[in-house]
């Protein structure tokens, strides 16, 4: 695959009119000939200086789901208004707050007003307007309904970024737990069980096997806390890798989905992110093979990932949207039959999107199953690390004074 390189350009119109905008393309002859299909005579293009520092770190910066569906429903409102396309991104984009997403949108203003489309123009940006957001946009614009198809994006990315903070509150409180209760048990180990180790050093004797347990333990975190956090970076290094392999990320995303009381919660989110995505993108106009490509690329999950791109070969051979997705084993039935009546009918859309509002509460429901089950586990957990350190620590406490009391 042949690199490219971004160039700025500036030009002007058969009126007079300047303009300036940037291009990415193999080299300056691409860009030449890009602008004079547009009827721009050219006056200068140059490659763009790499930006350093700050700006260099702001233009890695990815955009929320959140901000990116204010930014689509306030945009829809504006062109459902009649307002020009060029004068809406330029007043969204003046008014954008975060650095890094006004200036693409700004760019994406003046690539506009140079000639490209809109598509075209967000498909530069792909770290913030996604495959899925740039084809539909290009559908809108093919079909003359831009403000219809950017409702259905708000509206699309509202769900999503809702979806999205469920998801990640479930994981919040017992992340939360977790940490006090480790943090207090190191807290004891390094600084606490010391004290008592001391005291019982002093009184001789053979202390009880929880205690010797513990204060073992205390000894190899004391001396051995940097072997500890080595092997902790080590192994989170490890797993990172293995991860960004094909394999491992087969492995981890089927064993996400089989961990008991949380795999629904995974489940039911990856099979409600795919029929939101692919049921947009149908009923926005965008062929089903490319909406499939679309909806496998953003998945999130290797294993529905994989059984999407079987089911786009299945549909390039003449089959069935619902047959390859049964036969992957990871759709539920009610999935499949529903998917296979909304192809029989003509309103695939319309079924995929009953199926995702029906998964959205059904995360919902296995959100608070997850709340509900995993608040005793940590309590628990939490009194069984902590309480059975004290426990061990006062065991020759209660030895002692059955001694004296004898």
């Amino acid at each position: 695959m042949s690199s490219t390189t971004v160039f700025l350009w500036t030009g002007k119109t058969s009126k007079g009119e300047v303009l300036t905008g940037e291009y990415e393309a193999p080299d300056k002859a691409a860009v030449t000939d890009y602008l004079r299909k547009r009827r721009i005579v050219i006056t200068s293009v140059r490659k763009k200086v790499k930006s350093q520092g700050l700006n260099a770190m702001m233009q890695k910066k990815t955009v929320s789901v959140k901000d990116l569906s204010v930014f689509t429903r306030q945009f829809a409102t504006m062109v459902n208004a009649g307002l020009p396309l060029v004068q809406c991104l330029d007043v969204l984009g003046r008014q954008l707050d975060k650095p890094h997403f006004k200036e693409v949108v700004l760019q994406v203003t003046a690539d506009v007003e140079g000639g490209s489309t809109l598509a075209e123009a967000m498909a530069k940006h792909p770290k913030i307007f996604s495959d899925l957001y740039s084809n539909m946009i290009a559908a809108g614009e093919a079909g003359g309904i831009l403000d219809t198809i950017l409702g259905r994006l708000a509206i699309f990315l509202e769900k999503a970024d809702a979806l999205q903070r469920k998801v990640k509150g479930a994981m919040t409180y017992p992340v939360i737990v977790l940490t006090v209760a480790g943090g207090a048990c190191i807290f004891m180990l390094m600084f606490v069980i010391p004290v008592f180790a001391k005291m019982f050093s002093d009184f001789g004797g053979t202390l009880p096997a929880p205690t010797r347990i513990v204060m073992n333990l205390s000894n190899f975190i004391r001396h051995y806390w940097w072997a500890l956090g080595g092997g902790a970076a080590l192994l989170s290094f490890a797993f990172k890798r293995y991860r960004a392999t094909s394999s491992g990320r087969r492995v981890t995303d089927r064993l996400a989905t089989k961990i008991p009381i949380l795999g629904p919660v995974v489940l039911k989110s990856a099979i409600a992110r795919f029929t939101r995505t692919l049921g947009t993108l149908i009923g926005s106009g965008v062929p089903i093979l490319q909406g499939l490509e679309i909806t496998a690329r953003t998945a999130g999950n290797k294993i529905i990932q994989e059984a999407i791109e079987e089911t786009a070969k299945s549909i390039s051979q003449g089959e069935t949207i619902a047959k390859p997705l049964r036969e992957s084993g990871v759709f539920p039935p009610m999935v499949v039959q529903m998917i296979g009546i909304g192809e029989q009918t003509g309103a695939l859309d319309e079924m995929l999107s009953k199926i995702a509002d029906f998964y959205d509460d059904e995360v919902d429901a296995a959100v608070d199953a997850l709340t509900a089950a995993i608040e005793p586990i940590m309590i628990v957990l939490m009194g069984t690390m902590v309480g059975g350190m004290l426990v061990a620590m006062y065991l020759p406490m209660f030895k002692m004074s059955s001694v004296v009391g004898g």
